[in-house]
């Protein structure tokens, strides 16, 4: 076998592979003599038919079977004798396919880009500073309340924070449109899971009233027909619903596993989960800043086969994410931001454990899984699973490098502290609406 190689950019390489002809022919001859013995051809007794005419009759999809295992087989053999570090799969051209030649083919590939871990020295790294104060508390304790609601049928006009009950009808222009028309659907008023324009419509109504509306479509809404548009809803109110929330009893208190249904027994509990909670949320925000850093200081040729591969893994979460949401016929630019980002910081994450030999601490993965056990009714089940489950397993290992890259970084980082409000630190959408 023949290789040259060319330098058609930083990290593309052109390999030019010659196999010989008697390579291909030898492998050839082998697999249709093995055929004799099976084949079944008119006119001949089973094992006695011609090598010449298995030949004529299979040795067209025999080469063709021959050719695609040279092509893999012969194209590693080149990168391993050239000691190219390849990413992704190669694009095969063939040159020469006449059967009895010597077989040449064009390899175009990607190699991993080579550079230098940039200085951490300078990189700032913001941390978040956040307490958890009496009104945090209060406030939590109202949500598990809100979570607890009751409703119950009112005979009053609805407002904000009612549930009604309705039917609608939508049209533009006098035409229905799909998903315009709904029998006893349920809005609950300030969700803000409906069109302002809509939810305002229903504010006053009372049940069995009913009056038609006019709703503006926003310009980045999802549905193109819709995008921009004024829509009139005829709307009837069939029932008008307003919550009840509990009382912070006893009872209300032991469902959540407190004995005796203490007061200052939950108030510690929701603490204690309310910490752990934020412990992770400044973690979270610590390794984005640091992903961001290492992202900004570092300046490299990405291969675009490991892009186009992660655009795929990319398309596909996002596609579970949404429920199972078929995605195949979006553009694979929607996800190359991303994807590029992910096989960036793939490379420097890489080259930071390869250069710094950093492996896996026993300790710290057995921390983490019991850290995520305890989270659990029964933490010992969890922790076999994980244990049982080699898949598994490496989610929590993969988790535990992050942590040690994390950990390298801030080492040689200036890091900030940043003074946060606990409400802020946990809900960062409504900080940024605000």
């Amino acid at each position: 076998m023949q290789v040259s190689v060319e330098s058609t950019g930083n990290i593309q390489r052109t390999l030019t592979i010659t196999v010989p002809a008697d390579q291909i022919d030898g492998e050839i001859e082998s697999r249709l003599k093995s055929m004799r013995g099976r084949v079944k051809i008119d006119g001949f007794r089973p094992g006695k038919v011609p090598l010449s005419v298995v030949s004529q009759q299979y040795g067209d999809s025999v080469y063709q079977e021959v050719l695609g295992e040279t092509f893999q087989k012969t194209f590693y053999e080149a990168v391993e004798q050239e000691g190219l570090r390849v990413a992704g799969q190669p694009e095969i051209e063939p040159e020469s396919l006449e059967r009895g030649k010597d077989l040449t083919y064009v390899a175009k590939v990607d190699i991993y880009p080579e550079f230098e871990i940039a200085s951490m020295e300078g990189l700032e790294i913001k941390r978040p500073k956040a307490s958890i104060l009496k009104k945090d508390i209060d406030t939590m304790i109202e949500n598990l309340r809100s979570q607890q609601k009751e409703w119950t049928d009112v005979e009053r006009a609805c407002a904000d924070g009612d549930t009604v009950d309705i039917d609608f009808d939508g049209s533009i222009d006098g035409v229905a449109f799909d998903g315009g028309s709904a029998k006893d659907f349920s809005v609950e008023l300030g969700a803000g899971r409906m069109l302002k324009d809509f939810e305002e419509g229903l504010i006053g109504m009372s049940a069995g009233e009913e009056k038609e509306i006019t709703v503006s479509f926003p310009e980045e809404y999802p549905a193109e027909n819709l995008k921009g548009k004024d829509a009139q809803f005829k709307l009837k109110v069939n029932v008008v619903k307003e919550a009840k929330l509990p009382e912070v009893d006893e009872a209300f208190i032991e469902k959540f596993g407190v004995d005796a249904g203490d007061m200052d027994a939950f108030r510690e509990e929701i603490k204690s989960n309310m910490k752990r909670e934020l412990d992770q949320a400044i973690k979270n925000r610590v390794k984005q800043s640091v992903m961001d850093g290492l992202s900004d200081l570092h300046d490299i040729e990405l291969p675009q086969a490991l892009v186009t591969q992660e655009i795929g893994y990319v398309r596909n979460e996002m596609a579970e994410n949404a429920g199972g949401a078929d995605m195949s016929s979006l553009p694979d630019e929607i996800f190359a931001e991303q994807a590029s980002r992910r096989v960036k910081l793939g490379l420097i994450v890489g080259e930071i454990v390869t250069k710094n030999e950093l492996k896996s601490d026993q300790a710290k993965i057995d921390e983490m899984l019991n850290t995520l056990a305890s989270t659990y009714e029964e933490p010992e089940q969890l922790i076999e699973y994980y244990k049982t489950n080699p898949q598994a397993m490496q989610t929590i290992q993969a988790a535990v490098m992050e942590e040690m890259i994390v950990d390298w970084v801030i080492k040689q980082a200036n890091v900030v502290d940043e003074k946060m409000k606990f409400a802020d630190l946990m809900n960062p959408q409504q900080q940024a609406a605000a």
